[in-house]
């Protein structure tokens, strides 16, 4: 599969109201292992949280780029990282070195604000997943309102497609959402996971599960690709992993934790065991 360009033309309903959308084109990159096996589920290792024992002591260490090279010795597909809007883990400079440096890919997440969106085209990292943000959250609390964001979206979308970054809609489970990310004409989605996640075991993870693999299954039929992540951990990961259509889980807090005891490499080695004794 080549690089290529999706022209975009389709109107949107808001109540009673219809709204024409002009054409525009979205930037469809080849994906590194689109000719693999589409079976095999991806892993995307999120560092920010050794980032933030960083911050904790404003020192240097742990270092950022030896952290990311370890999960990628441990198996990581690709290094995700968060450039929030109050830098409280990674910095600027963090995204730049990791791009120049890592053998994988930078998955870059990010708010739907022009810095942000400048910031990225900068940077060219191969993929970029835009989430909602507040300053107040411990961590990123639920999907983007796609739906109420839709013109927002629709200029940053298209700026990132431009230079040439395969953009991603970090979203509920939620229909309406997903048709909007379709119609807005992105490639690929993240669902977020952290309803299952923090659900009791039992039927309330189990109608969780149900519902994400709804999603799964509407996103897949509009043609979009499917990641997902969030809460995860090696205790509830298998379920999710085991969804054939998903092709990437992005991980972090849980594998960071792990690697306090057995070391990054380690820790991203055993996930990585989980998620391919799912798909077995």
């Amino acid at each position: 599969m080549a690089d290529h360009w999706l022209r975009v033309n389709f109107s949107q309903h808001r109540g009673n109201e219809k709204r024409r959308i002009r054409r525009f084109w979205i930037f469809r990159p080849k994906a590194a292992d689109d000719d693999m096996n589409s079976s095999l589920l991806k892993l995307g290792v999120n560092i920010d949280h050794a980032a933030t024992v960083r911050q904790a002591r404003g020192t240097d260490y742990p270092n950022i780029v030896a952290i990311a090279q370890a999960a990628e010795d441990g198996g990581a597909d690709a290094i995700t990282v968060h450039l929030r809007e109050d830098r409280r883990h990674i910095q600027d400079c963090d995204v730049f070195e990791l791009q120049r440096s890592i053998s994988t890919h930078l998955n870059l997440e990010l708010a739907a604000t022009d810095e942000m969106v400048d910031i990225a085209c900068r940077l060219k990292p191969r993929a970029c997943c835009i989430v909602p943000e507040r300053r107040a959250e411990l961590t990123t609390e639920g999907g983007l309102d796609a739906v109420g964001l839709f013109d927002r979206l629709q200029l940053h979308c298209r700026k990132l497609s431009e230079a040439g970054i395969e953009v991603a809609l970090f979203l509920d489970p939620e229909l309406k959402q997903i048709e909007c990310a379709a119609n807005l004409g992105v490639p690929t989605i993240e669902l977020h996971t952290g309803t299952y996640a923090s659900a009791p075991a039992g039927s309330d993870q189990a109608k969780e599960l149900e519902t994400l693999n709804a999603a799964v299954t509407q996103a897949s039929a509009r043609g979009l690709r499917v990641n997902a992540g969030h809460g995860l951990h090696y205790d509830n990961v298998a379920a999710i992993a085991a969804i054939d259509e998903i092709n990437e889980l992005n991980i972090g807090h849980s594998i960071v934790a792990a690697a306090l005891f057995c070391g990054v490499e380690d820790a991203v080695r055993r996930m990585q065991g989980v998620l391919r004794g799912a798909r077995q």
